[in-house]
């Protein structure tokens, strides 16, 4: 017998998404024709940005979206509430990807990089800000579903809720794989 397939979450949560998804194209097309106007200006944005800080950042979202995907895994066993450190695990990355962030805004900022130093400076801040107000909203959200996994057992809207707030939570992560790749790794 072969299981239904039903798309996770509600639905609307999934119209947000791409909503959300065709802001974002835009964001990455605005990147990638700034690259294009002026190659060696965007080079040298780049190079005062601290990859380093930026792979650990990637590294904290991704870890996040594990330990999200296996909470949702957990939430559906014997007793939910064994999902609450899957949840609590991924809040944490989140809150180091976000002091992380500002580590890297000040040390920025004190060194003379502001969002009004050059064109690639203001994308960096503008687009990197829209997505850390992303992972505080997705802070939010991940703080509700630890709250529905304080019970042994989810019916059925806390199940579709849960479900909800992981798929927001994975778009948070692949924005920011994909603002990575445009703001750090371009050449």
């Amino acid at each position: 017998m072969r299981a239904e397939r039903r798309m996770p979450g509600e639905a609307g949560i999934w119209l947000f998404i791409l909503g959300d998804m065709v802001v974002f194209a835009v964001v990455f097309g605005v990147l990638v024709h700034s690259r294009g106007q002026d190659p060696a200006a965007y080079e040298l944005g780049q190079g005062q940005l601290h990859i380093g800080l930026g792979i650990v950042n990637t590294v904290l979202l991704l870890t996040s979206s594990l330990l999200v995907a296996a909470g949702v895994r957990a939430s559906r066993g014997p007793d939910a509430r064994q999902a609450r450190p899957f949840f609590l695990g991924a809040i944490g990355c989140a809150l180091a990807f976000a002091a992380l962030k500002a580590v890297e805004y000040t040390d920025l900022a004190s060194s003379g990089h502001g969002p009004a130093t050059s064109e690639f400076s203001q994308l960096f801040f503008t687009f990197t800000g829209l997505h850390l107000l992303h992972v505080a909203i997705g802070l939010a959200v991940l703080g509700g579903v630890v709250r529905l996994v304080r019970r042994p057992a989810l019916d059925e809207h806390d199940a579709m809720m849960l479900e909800t707030g992981a798929s927001y939570w994975h778009m948070v992560d692949l924005l920011w794989i994909v603002l990575f790749a445009l703001l750090y790794l371009l050449g």
